[in-house]
């Protein structure tokens, strides 16, 4: 028996829980190949704006003062992104932000990159809390974790579920 196909599936907007924090964005000329798509590397970028984001709007927390004058970097510690259809100047897309985990010292996000119903692109970070005094990691802020803890969305059901592969 052939076993199932690992490959992960894009998934529709519909999917998504509607509560879910999103950051719009619209896809422009500097974000560009000279094919005309969104350059693989712009993903990256546009995923780190909508977590400072996220965090500010979503959370509720200054971003800036936790890593500025509170000197606690919310850096990564993976990041990977799968791509599902390209991305072309002018394209809107929604960034709807999944938080998968919380530990002690990091927090795992799923990044679900929409252009109207079509999930174009999926990052997946993991970002780990450091001292950036000392450069090690450090447990998750209480503020943040408070934070984290309340954007927390119950578990839909597994056919909902915006991770879930279908073969």
């Amino acid at each position: 028996m052939p076993s199932p196909d690992p490959r992960p599936t894009p998934i529709r907007a519909s999917e998504l829980h509607p509560a879910l924090w999103r950051s719009e964005v619209v896809i422009r000329f500097g974000d560009c190949d000279p094919a005309g798509i969104v350059y693989t590397p712009v993903y990256f970028h546009l995923f780190q704006n909508a977590v400072e984001e996220w965090h500010i709007d979503g959370l509720g927390l200054d971003y800036y003062a936790i890593v500025g004058a509170r000197k606690t970097g919310l850096g990564y510690a993976h990041a990977s992104a799968d791509f599902f259809q390209p991305s072309f100047m002018g394209d809107s897309l929604s960034i709807a932000v999944v938080l998968d985990r919380i530990g002690n010292a990091s927090y795992a996000l799923t990044l679900h990159a929409m252009r109207g119903n079509d999930e174009v692109a999926r990052g997946h970070l993991v970002i780990v809390t450091t001292s950036l005094v000392r450069h090690a990691a450090i447990a998750i802020p209480d503020d943040v974790r408070a934070a984290l803890e309340a954007y927390r969305m119950p578990t839909p059901p597994t056919s909902m579920r915006p991770s879930a592969t279908r073969g």
